[in-house]
C-alpha cells in the first residue's frame, strides 16, 4: 500500500489517509488496504492498532443524505472511501468534555483524482458520521472496527439547528445548504427523526461518549 500523506482535519482526531494508484493504458492498479501499512503508519492517530472486523458497502443516488450515526457496545470507528461517484463526508464530535463538542465539519471525497491518488477518511468512535452524494450513482465502502450492535445505536439529525458549523470549510457548507434547500434532498424518515444535539446531550446514553475515554 503506497501511503502518500496522512493529515488531520478541522476535528483533529478525524484523519485523511491518502494512497496512490498506478494507471497505465490498461486501466489502473491500487492496493487500498494493507493492515501493516495502514494501521501502523505515522500520524494516523487512533486508527493505529485497530482491528477491522466488518466491511460495509452502500449505493446512493444523487441527493441522498445519510446520518449522523454512531454506536457503542462496541464502539465502531470507520475507515470510509468512495468507490464510485462523489461523496461529501460529514462528522460531528459528540464526546462530552471535548473542546470541539457539537462541532461538525465536511470533507470532499470524489472517487479519484487526476494526480493518481485516493483517500480514506478515518472517523473514530466519539464522532457521529454521515455523508451526502453529488453524482447520479455513488458507491462507498466502510472498514469498521466494531460489529453492528442493534439497540446500541443512535442518530443526530444533520438538519438539527443546534449543530456548530464554525469549523466547516465555507465551500462545503454551501454545498450542504444548496442540497438541503433544493428539491433533490433524499433523507430517510429515520434520519429525519434524528435527535438534536441538545436532546442527545441530555440523554443518559450520551455518557458512553466522553473525551479521552472512547
Amino acid at each position: 500500500m503506497k501511503i502518500l500523506e496522512v493529515k488531520s482535519l478541522e476535528l483533529e482526531d478525524v484523519k485523511v489517509i491518502r494512497y496512490g494508484y498506478f494507471p497505465d493504458e490498461r486501466g489502473f492498479f491500487t492496493e487500498p488496504f494493507r493492515k501493516s501499512d495502514l494501521l501502523g503508519a505515522a500520524g494516523v492517530g487512533s486508527v493505529a492498532g485497530q482491528e477491522i472486523v466488518q466491511v460495509n458497502e452502500s449505493l446512493s443516488r444523487k441527493g441522498v443524505m445519510r446520518g449522523l450515526h454512531f454506536q457503542w457496545n462496541p464502539f465502531m470507528g470507520k475507515l470510509v472511501r468512495t468507490i464510485a461517484g462523489h461523496m461529501i463526508d460529514m462528522f460531528l464530535d459528540i464526546r462530552k468534555d471535548s473542546p470541539t463538542f457539537g462541532k461538525i465539519s465536511l470533507y470532499d471525497m470524489p472517487c479519484m483524482d487526476a494526480e493518481n491518488y485516493c483517500d480514506w477518511i478515518w472517523v473514530p468512535p466519539g464522532m457521529a458520521h454521515g455523508n451526502f452524494f453529488l453524482d447520479e450513482s455513488n458507491r462507498i465502502e466502510y472498514l469498521c472496527t466494531g460489529e453492528y450492535s442493534p439497540g446500541c445505536e443512535a442518530a443526530i439529525s444533520p438538519l438539527a439547528e443546534d449543530l456548530d458549523w464554525s469549523l466547516c470549510p465555507a465551500d462545503l457548507k454551501a454545498r450542504f445548504d444548496n442540497l438541503v434547500s433544493g428539491k433533490d434532498l433524499i433523507l430517510s424518515e429515520k434520519d429525519q427523526a434524528g435527535l438534536t444535539l441538545a436532546a442527545w446531550a441530555g440523554d443518559e446514553r450520551s455518557a458512553n461518549f466522553v473525551y479521552g475515554r472512547c
